[in-house]
């Protein structure tokens, strides 16, 4: 099976990348892996083991069709993690977000289409929705996005729908909430806090802390986007939930303690624009359908990753340096 998998030098797509060379995922034993990276400040080679037989890295952009229609033919899927994803940065600069969020996916489902290369798989995420006050979202729930970035990804998923419907592209989407875990760019709010913790520094917290996530370890969001790859229906949309979900407050606890700090290490900040309230998933479609459950506790998890980024502190110092 050979792969395409773009923004894969990114924190999830890496992680994908990882598991795949490792056999980790259902029918990957043998997988070939071409990853396609531009490696903006949150692409990152340290985060692939490059020199792997089966790993073919091609810096470059998803918005260059004529790159893409050298690298797309012959793969067997396309696994379309690339894009720009801080809600911050979209807040203060939103043209980048809809060059690569939207116009990359465009041009990525056309050369497809024309290669005859699928499927394609649509990642997203939860925060298309927008913000539900209770209950949870199915697949069915209206888009309704708040921000520049939740707006690009859903302007993105609806392309790529359009050439599900439109050419016969074999598209699917997942939709996930929060990630977490080793390799994530400290602009991130679980690493961010971390990071500042282990260095004596203070944390921001947004408004009264009160937002609500519902939170994934990475590795289990890879798993459950490859059952989507390699099982999933053509035109589908698979909502992928943590069944963990916690205020930013309550998140800061659990990282205050892990990190042996106190809560005057906390710094209560002005809240972010248009900032959702919460988010909800119905993940009930997945478990259904391709039989995926998340196996890693929230709290397990987390311990690890405050762990990870303890060892690593020659992975995330340079990133520090590089912060604006």
């Amino acid at each position: 099976m050979k792969i395409l998998v773009t923004g894969g030098a990114g924190f999830i797509g890496a992680h994908y990348t990882r598991g795949l060379l490792a056999g980790a995922y259902p029918d990957s034993d043998h997988a070939e892996v071409t990853v396609l990276d531009k490696l903006t400040y949150a692409g990152n080679l340290a985060n692939l083991p490059t020199g792997h037989p089966r790993l073919r890295f091609v810096h470059g952009d998803v918005t260059d069709r004529a790159l893409l229609q050298r690298l797309v033919p012959g793969h067997d899927a396309v696994v379309h993690f690339a894009a720009e994803s801080h809600v911050d940065r979209s807040i203060t600069g939103a043209t980048q977000f809809v060059c690569t969020n939207v116009v990359g996916t465009q041009c990525l489902a056309d050369v497809c289409a024309a290669a005859n290369v699928a499927p394609l798989v649509y990642v997203s995420t939860d925060e298309v929705y927008g913000s539900i006050a209770e209950g949870t979202w199915d697949e069915s729930c209206p888009l309704a996005p708040n921000s520049p970035y939740a707006a690009s990804k859903a302007a993105g998923e609806l392309m790529a729908r359009s050439y599900w419907r439109t050419h016969g592209l074999d598209v699917r989407i997942t939709r996930c909430s929060n990630n977490y875990g080793p390799y994530q760019h400290i602009e991130k709010l679980i690493p961010h806090f971390v990071t500042n913790l282990l260095s004596g520094r203070p944390v921001p917290l947004y408004g009264d802390g009160g937002n609500v996530r519902e939170w994934m370890h990475v590795s289990d969001h890879c798993r459950a986007v490859h059952l989507v790859t390699v099982k999933g229906k053509a035109g589908s949309v698979y909502n992928i939930g943590g069944d963990t979900s916690l205020s930013n407050k309550e998140v800061t606890e659990r990282l205050l303690r892990l990190c042996g700090a106190d809560w005057s290490q906390v710094r209560y900040v002005s809240d972010r624009r248009g900032h959702d309230r919460r988010y909800a998933l119905d993940a009930s479609l997945i478990r259904k359908e391709l039989g995926f459950v998340p196996r890693i506790a929230f709290d397990e998890g987390l311990a690890d990753t405050v762990r990870w980024y303890r060892d690593n502190p020659a992975w995330w110092k340079p990133l520090e340096r590089a912060q604006p």
